[in-house]
């Protein structure tokens, strides 16, 4: 789960354990404290999607269900899916607070329960680029997505905040070899590669998300806290090492900071794709 680039061929790597330890990363921590904050881009790829009232939506790593619910609250038939019980579980309460009727189930995004061409719309935001087999997740979404139905997403770039939170990471623990970097799901070239025998249609634009926080160091608390790939990063460090890391990820949040008033508020780079299916 690194920004950084790997020469090993991804059927080196031994995928089974490399996605054990993702489950524990995603486990640790509590990402929903981060997930609720990023309900924007669910709003916005659903009206991208131009979902209508009635359709078959599957959320894929669906996280604590941002896209779920904003897909139901478009009165769409939706299926929330992740790996993490605890996730589904928060999104299970979100759901049940609003009066959504969401089915929740957990599911691999690498191997997803579900016949061909089950659902109309089949979505991700910021939850299928992290699976270890990238074209095996990709070509899931694909299988169960109806003929002319859309495969939404919405992906961290490589240059992104994001992309740079994982490549500062990756200074301190190197990404296990043979797997692609996540934020390659943020390029066109590496979205071709993955979907293109199955592209009909395809539309990519870039957005950005606003990070907001009291400050850098709040960010930093709320993130080495609650957002598992970095609490188990700090966790795995020795005092020194961790001081370094907090040091390099205040200072790159700084980077990316707009605000002058001693608050943070840092753009952060994504693609909201929308794929029409053959």
């Amino acid at each position: 789960m690194s920004a950084i680039l790997s020469a090993t061929p991804a059927a080196a790597a031994d995928l089974a354990a490399i996605k054990h330890k993702q489950h524990l990363a995603w486990s640790a921590g509590d990402y929903a404290v981060v997930g609720t904050t990023l309900q924007i881009v669910g709003e916005s790829l659903c009206e991208s999607l131009d979902l209508r009232a009635g359709q078959r939506v599957l959320d894929v790593a669906a996280g604590n269900g941002n896209a779920t619910l904003a897909a139901a609250r478009r009165w769409c038939d939706v299926v929330s899916t992740d790996y993490v019980p605890t996730l589904l579980e928060r999104g299970r309460m979100r759901a049940g607070a609003e009066g959504l009727p969401v089915q929740f189930e957990q599911a691999d995004a690498e191997n997803l329960p579900y016949s061909d061409h089950s659902f109309d719309v089949v979505m991700s935001t910021f939850g299928v680029m992290f699976t270890p087999d990238q074209n095996k997740a990709a070509a899931e979404m694909a299988r169960v997505c109806k003929p002319g139905g859309r495969i939404g997403l919405a992906n961290w770039t490589p240059d992104s905040l994001v992309g740079q939170i994982f490549k500062t990471l990756g200074k301190y623990l190197p990404p296990p070899a043979g797997v692609k970097p996540p934020a390659l799901w943020g390029t066109e070239a590496r979205l071709h590669e993955l979907f293109g025998e199955h592209i009909d249609a395809i539309s990519i634009e870039r957005r950005n998300f606003m990070f907001r926080y009291h400050s850098a160091a709040h960010w930093l608390e709320i993130f080495r806290s609650f957002y598992g790939p970095m609490h188990k990063a700090f966790a795995a460090l020795d005092d020194n090492k961790q001081q370094e890391l907090a040091t390099d990820l205040i200072a790159l949040a700084e980077k990316f900071n707009r605000a002058s008033d001693g608050t943070l508020v840092a753009p952060s780079e994504y693609i909201e794709v929308v794929i029409r299916c053959k």
